[in-house]
This record gives C-alpha cells, structure tokens and sequence, in this order.
C-alpha cells in the first residue's frame, strides 16, 4: 500500500490534550487513532516506533514570501517548501508581491500550477489588491484561495492601495478574507526624511522602530478595523507588533465567532529593539521589531488569545542585500524551518504551553481560514504531521539552515528540541534530514 504507516508510541498533543497512541495512516488520510497501542499491527503498515517523541499537527504558516515567480535570486517555492517541511510546517500561504505581482487571477492560477510541480508542502496563494484591480478581486473563489492581502504600508510592485475609495471598495466586496499589512505611508515617510537628514548614509539599524513608528501601525491598524466594522469585511491583521494595538482586538468570544482577527510573527516575540545592536539589518523587518514592552504585550496578548495565530512573514533576502548600509537594506528574513523550535524553546523556557503553541500554530489558522481538513489529528483527515524530539538539542549553523539565501537570523542559536520527521498528506517528506521528494504538496481547499 503506498503512504500506509502506523506511528507508534508517540505522545500526541492535540486539541488541549496529550495522550499516547497509534496512528494509522492510509492513503493520505488519518485512518485511525488507536489509544490501545496494541502490536497486532497487520504488516502492509510500516511502523514508525515514536517511543519519547511528541506528535503534532503539521504547522500552517499563513504568511510567507517564497520570491516565486521573478525574485528567485532570493528564494523559491522549491527551496522554502523544502525548508518549511525540515521545520515541521506542512501547509503555506504565500504573499503577492512576487514579479509580476498577483494581481490578476490568470497569474494568481499560474503560481497554483507552478507550486503543484514544485513544492514539497501544502499550499496557497493570496489574491494581490491594488488601486486599479477591484474586478479581479471580486473574482476571487473563496473555497480555492486563502485570501486577500492589502499592503496599507510601502510594499514591492504596485501594491500599495493609498487610494480611498479603492481601499473602502475593496473592504465593502471582498468575496472572502482580507489580510492587511497595517503601517502607515505617510507617517513613515515623515519619519524617514527626518532620520535620512539627521543621520545620512551612515544610519544605524537601531532607527528603523523610530521609523516605521508604533504610531505608524495603529493608526493604519485602527482603520483597517474601522472599514471592517463599517462593512462587516472578514479581516486578518498580519504581523502586529505593538502593545497599542492589541486594543483593536477582542478576546471575549471563541476565534470561530470573530470577525477581526490577529496575527504575530515569531521575530516580534524573540527579537526587541535591543537586539539591533547585535543583528543589524538580519532582523530588520516592516513592521519593525520594537521594545520589550511591545514584545512582552504581545506575548500576553497571545496567551490570552487577544492574538490568534503566530505566523513567520518568511521574507528571504540575500546577504549581499542585508549587508547594504540600512537604508539601502531590504526589510524581511527568512524563520520558516525554524519558528517551530523557536516556540518550541519558549514551551522549554515555561513561558507557553505546548498545547498553546499547537493551537496557534495549528489549529487556528485551520479554523481562522477554514482550511478543509486539516491543522488537527483527527480520523478522516489528511495526515501533516510532525514529530518531535523534545530532548534533543540542535544549533542552527550555515551547514544546516536551508533556505536559498544561506543565512538566518537565528544563526548561533541552540534549540532544546529537534524537528525528527514530517508527513505531508501521509507522505514521509521528511526524516531526521533525508528527503523525500517523489511526491508533492496539495493545493488548500476551504470550507467557506
């Protein structure tokens, strides 16, 4: 039988609980879970014998920047999906600041056809907006694409919606999700001629949270939520990253029942403003990595479930880019192989629990997108999974970090815990550093 295994052994988290069982896998699918454990396995199984590892759902990163098509100098689907199966996440949703920009639904499916040949995990695409393309985006097929993303803040390409009415047109119909990356233009600019004419070429990275401002975010954040509330659009604020804004969000009813969600990235939990001094432009990021204050609130707010989901906005550049002097330095880098064990380390740190880190990485963007079966260990669903050594430790180095780009922002680091394999719908893509690549990932689908 192909894609058939039994995981045997292994301490399942999953839906708030942790237990030991069986898995069965056929056909993709999670065919049973057997809480008896019991050896009279029938022998068309191959056994995976998970004795002192940890069984997840597979990770659902829904934000990422693969650089495919036209910036695969950086970046593409094949190298980052490779790297995000190495980490233990199975399903990715990629951005449309790509070259050309997915701005119109012939380029959007063109990006679907092109991952089908190459990416070893999951995946979807988000539909671009811009000032100009509104009939493209209502043509949008909510069960096919994860959503649509809104840069309210510079972006790459002519994806910058600075126009009103185009922006309260797209909110008022929007077919399905819209994700914003909330900072605001002309606050920025302001900031950057000040510090352009204060410090010249030789600006310190340690600027860039005085630039893209805390104020900068909230005031594009608060209205991205007022045209949501003013036309019931369903919004997703990607990678917030300061304590005012978590009074934008509500965490008195269930993540199903919401109408405005939030996301945090892992850099904006592990990095403060301090950090700069150290990194330099390798965490340099828009919006930028702030204070601890903002760092310890956005914490707080994830636990208590004010923030949904924790995402990575896995944004490669190459190092002669992120050497350029600051503001010649391009924003984003790359977290996706490693964000698991990030958070992973602060489960290590009992700053988090593990079953927590399930639910924000897992299970919410499974039900905050409405991804068709998946993001849980449940019988009848496809089997992402991922097993874990939590005692066995691993340093991230040149000779080991994946992505196309060759460097990492957690470069030096030493994790607690070791990503073991990766199933992607029941394919063993993944195992204690060998690869599998005879079979790739699956377009998501959504029950919406």
């Amino acid at each position: 039988m192909p894609n058939s295994f039994v995981i045997k052994n292994a301490t399942i988290v999953n839906e708030g609980e942790k237990f030991t069982a069986s898995v069965f896998i056929l056909n993709g699918i999670i065919e049973k879970i057997d809480r008896t454990n019991k050896d009279d396995i029938p022998n068309e199984y191959e056994v995976i014998d998970a004795r002192g590892l940890l069984l997840l759902p597979g990770v659902i990163d829904d934000q990422v920047h693969f650089r495919d098509p036209g910036l695969t100098y950086k970046a593409d689907i094949y190298t980052e999906s490779k790297a995000a199966v190495a980490g233990g996440v199975t399903s990715f949703m990629d951005m449309p600041n790509t070259v050309p920009n997915t701005i119109t639904q012939e380029v959007l499916e063109e990006k679907y056809k092109m991952a089908a040949q190459k990416s070893l995990a999951n995946f979807s695409f988000y539909m671009g907006a811009n000032n100009n393309n509104l009939e493209e985006v209502v043509k949008t097929d909510p069960a096919k694409v994860c959503g649509i993303k809104v840069f309210m803040g510079s972006s790459t390409g002519n994806l910058l919606v600075d126009d009103e009415t185009a922006l309260e047109n797209i909110f008022k119909y929007a077919p399905v999700l819209v994700a914003t990356h909330s900072e605001d233009d002309a606050t920025i600019a302001a900031n950057t001629k000040f510090y352009k004419e204060k410090y010249g070429d030789g600006a310190p990275t340690r600027i860039h949270p005085l630039i893209r401002s805390a104020e900068a975010c909230y005031r594009s954040s608060s209205k991205a939520v007022e045209l949501a509330k003013k036309y019931n659009t369903r919004l997703h604020i990607l990678h917030l990253s300061t304590a005012k804004e978590m009074a934008l969000f509500d965490n008195s009813v269930p993540l199903e029942e919401k109408q405005i969600t939030a996301e945090v990235c892992i850099h904006h939990l592990w990095f403060n403003d301090k950090d700069y001094d150290t990194k330099g432009n390798f965490i340099k990021w828009n919006p930028a990595v702030k204070s601890e204050t903002d760092r310890q609130a956005l914490f707080d707010a994830l636990l208590n479930d004010t923030i949904d989901i924790i995402a990575t906005d896995h944004a490669p550049h190459t190092l002669e880019e992120k050497k350029r002097p600051f503001f010649k330095a391009p924003s984003g880098g790359p977290m996706i192989q490693h964000s698991l064990q990030a958070m992973l380390e602060f489960v290590y740190q009992n700053k988090i629990s593990l079953e927590k880190v399930v639910e924000k990485m897992c299970h919410h963007p499974a039900i905050l997108f409405k991804v068709k079966k998946r993001g849980f260990i449940r019988e009848g669903y496809f089997a992402d999974l991922v097993l874990i050594d939590p005692n066995a430790a691993q340093t991230v180095s040149k000779e080991n970090i994946l992505y196309k780009c060759g460097w990492s922002p957690m470069e030096g680091q030493t994790f607690h815990s070791k990503i073991v394999s990766t199933f992607v719908n029941g394919h063993l893509v993944y195992h204690r550093g060998t690869f599998n690549e005879n079979q790739k990932g699956e377009r998501l689908l959504f029950e919406r």
